[in-house]
């Protein structure tokens, strides 16, 4: 696709060349990550409700926050290690026996990921005129430097099971951000005991993660970019909006499954 792309590239339009900041992307990875037996965690009120449930049944999962931190590898000049640490707001559905309504409650769980990533070399300082205040303060040594970003694009977990086990205390030590209690109506409950019954969740997720730089480019330009398309005012009925409305054959009809470009067995 590329190579026709520079087919029917015309030359004699560029007007100039021009030089640009922009993100270049060095490295990126794609991945399916199969998350097995992630342990649940609740507040107080709701564990108490976990305790008393005699199944669990795990309805949705959605990626509440990911903490993203990039330091650069010693051994390897260039390379980087992004460690991305997602925390997940699970929806479950508390059953105390099997002919009774369950009880929908939430609760969160953490999962690092480590990627190594080629994000070139280059540690000068950049300063620029957004940086000054009224008040300027002392910059740190080392701050503001052009060092590689690492990007993170993920999709919603697909919650695949869920299951209840007995407590233990055999678990690395979590930390989750405030919003958590937001979603949750109070803090989390981190330091659960023996005698507290634990929920443990597995979760598929699909994620492209990415090491960009701040670079320089000179590119050709035709000309300035003057849009076409009139802005319309809306001045149209709910119904007469609906009309303009495409059918949603798809919806009726799903398309037949497509080989994902991004494939990865692991």
């Amino acid at each position: 696709m590329a190579e026709s792309k520079l087919q029917n590239f015309d030359s004699s339009r560029i007007r100039e060349a021009v030089c640009i900041n922009a993100d270049r992307v060095y490295d990126s990875c794609c991945d399916r990550d199969c998350l097995e037996d992630l342990r649940v965690f609740f507040t107080e009120e709701t564990q108490a409700l976990v305790n008393n449930a005699a199944s669990v049944k795990i309805t949705d999962s959605n990626v509440l926050n990911v903490s993203i931190d990039v330091e650069p590898i010693s051994f390897n000049k260039g390379y980087y290690a992004c460690d991305l640490t997602f925390t997940f707001l699970n929806d479950l559905d508390l059953y105390t026996s099997p002919n009774e309504i369950p009880a929908s409650v939430k609760g969160v769980s953490s999962f690092t990921k480590k990627v190594i990533l080629y994000g070139g070399e280059g540690n000068v300082k950049v300063f620029t005129s957004d940086d000054n205040t009224v008040a300027p303060t002392p910059r740190l040594i080392g701050e503001n430097t052009n060092g590689p970003k690492c990007v993170l694009q993920c999709v919603d977990p697909v919650a695949l099971t869920s299951r209840l086990a007995e407590g233990s205390t055999d678990y690395p030590n979590v930390f989750f951000p405030a919003i958590v209690e937001e979603y949750l109506g109070g803090p989390v409950d981190t330091q659960p005991t023996e005698d507290d019954t634990a929920v443990y969740a597995t979760l598929g997720l699909f994620t492209i993660v990415q090491l960009i730089r701040d670079v320089q480019m000179v590119v050709p330009v035709y000309d300035f970019y003057i849009p076409e398309k009139q802005c319309d005012d809306i001045l149209d009925t709910p119904c007469d909006v609906f009309r303009k409305i495409d059918f949603p054959t798809g919806e009726f009809f799903p398309p037949e499954p497509l080989t994902p470009a991004c494939n990865n067995n692991d």
